[in-house]
């Protein structure tokens, strides 16, 4: 087999291959021997079937099994030879014509074939020492955990129906039928719907119209959508509601207590508060865990500058402008009303590509030498949670990812890249910061923008906050290096 290097520019390399006609003659020829000794052909013994009668009837499947056998082991022993480890699966192309490849098969000709790849750069670890970040904490107080068991014991109030006129606070049971133009439009009717009046559950202005209303009350009520509604063909559009009221009923009063907590299935008030509070630091200190992250991001993508493959970018990219744009369109919404234009759009996602896909290489290179590892109990917890969210599909959704080692590989990913921000946390200099909710809550534009995790979350557009959401990089972000 003769190698000959054709290309080498930057990350790019293209290798010409040629296998000259007696090797491939010399795998056919060791094949054949092996099969004339197991085939079973009218005629003949075993074992005595001429080699010339075997050739004829499967040289050229034999030889194609050679080309395969060849195409298949030569790359990753050609990059391995060479050091080198490829971005993505090199493209490997052969000749198309159909005279040439009829004459590799017969073995008549050399087989040559090119194998195109871009190279994982060298990419040397620096020291982390000097980083220093800021971690915001919020200490949730009692007060806060008081409101959230409220709102909780909110869903296990009880209503007793009553004969007066509705009242801020009391139930309304209903059937009614929205209408746009004259016309029910989809969604708009229901019947026996439940709505406590002040609770903002509805379009503004429906719930105060119904404020006055008795049992057995007929009331049209007219409101426009809300221009910023999810579905797109009522955004903005007046409409009418035919009301028919059917009961009114009063909020009995509730108060925290472990009667209360009795009724939600738990032993006792305190231990509602245990699992609220539990609840609530788990949230903040999710948020909290993001911007550490982030800031950890920030300080990598600022020290590594190398040049990042040029295929993985246009594949995150076009990971990214999908989702993008199948939001746009669920929306039913243009990049000029997320006050962009395509073009700044394509110019902003492509540089948050660059950096996720580099941020990826950085996060797999120090996760390797730092030996970083994702136990099979570690995979095996992930997977039945992940499994968890398809009920009545749990074996399917199981048996597929675990016979698809890439599909295994996404959910390892995000494992992976928590272990490497963990490992580097422990070498960095981290400083605890009290903040209030508000702060910690803050909506950094710039965070949710830049960011370049593996572990899926919703991102803006760029130049204004109200912009179209997207995921994050895919899970494979963390792993391309590996």
């Amino acid at each position: 087999m003769q190698v000959t290097e054709t290309l080498n520019a930057g990350l790019k390399r293209e290798i010409q291959v040629v296998v000259p006609a007696q090797d491939m003659e010399a795998r056919l020829l060791e094949r054949l021997n092996d099969a004339r000794g197991k085939v079973r052909i009218n005629g003949f013994r075993p074992g005595k079937v001429p080699m010339q009668h075997l050739r004829k009837m499967y040289g050229k499947s034999m030889m194609a099994e050679v080309v395969n056998d060849i195409l298949s082991k030569s790359t990753s022993s050609i990059l391995s030879d060479r050091g080198e480890k490829a971005a993505m699966q090199p493209e490997v192309k052969m000749t198309e014509d159909e005279k040439e490849a009829e004459k590799i098969l017969a073995g008549q000709a050399d087989f040559e074939f090119s194998i195109a790849y871009e190279v994982i750069p060298a990419i040397e670890i620096q020291d982390v020492s000097g980083i220093s970040i800021t971690r915001e904490v919020y200490d949730v107080p009692e007060a806060e955990i008081d409101e959230q068991a409220m709102r909780i014991a909110e869903s296990a109030r009880t209503f007793t129906a009553k004969d007066g006129a509705a009242e801020s606070g009391d139930r309304v049971t209903m059937d009614y039928v929205g209408k746009v133009d004259g016309e029910a439009f989809e969604g708009g009717t229901d019947t026996g719907a439940n709505l406590v009046l002040g609770s903002g559950q509805f379009i503004p202005g429906f719930e105060d119209q119904l404020v006055g209303v008795k049992a057995g009350d007929g009331k049209t009520i007219e409101v426009t959508f809300p221009a910023e509604y999810q579905a797109a063909h009522l955004a903005g559009k007046a409409a009418t509601f035919d009301v028919k009221v059917t009961e009114v009923a009063k909020a009995e009063p509730i108060e925290l207590n472990d009667d209360l907590a009795k009724n939600l299935g738990l032993e006792s008030v305190e231990r509602l508060r245990e699992i609220i509070k539990g609840q609530l630091e788990n949230q903040f200190g999710s948020v909290t865990r993001q911007k550490v992250k982030r800031q950890l991001l920030d300080a990598l993508d600022a020290a590594y500058t190398f040049e990042a493959p040029a295929r993985l970018v246009t594949a995150e990219f076009n990971n990214i402008w999908l989702q993008v744009t199948r939001d746009l369109e669920q929306a039913g919404k243009s990049f000029a009303d997320e006050d962009t234009t395509e073009e700044d759009a394509r110019a902003e996602y492509q540089r948050l590509a660059e950096r996720r896909v580099r941020l990826g290489l950085v996060l797999a290179e120090i996760g390797d030498k730092a030996g970083v590892q994702v136990s099979d109990e570690e995979m095996q917890r992930a997977l039945f949670e992940f499994v968890r969210r398809y009920p009545g599909q749990e074996q399917e959704v199981y048996d597929f990812y675990r016979k698809n080692p890439g599909a295994l590989a996404e959910l390892r990913a995000p494992i992976f890249e928590e272990k490497v921000v963990d490992h580097l946390l422990g070498q960095i200099s981290v400083t605890d910061k009290k903040v209030s909710k508000e702060e910690l809550m803050a909506d950094d534009e710039a965070e949710k923008s830049e960011t370049a995790e593996a572990a899926p979350e919703k991102e803006k557009a760029p130049k204004k906050k109200a912009a179209p959401k997207k995921k994050a990089a895919k899970a494979e972000d963390a792993e391309t290096a590996e």
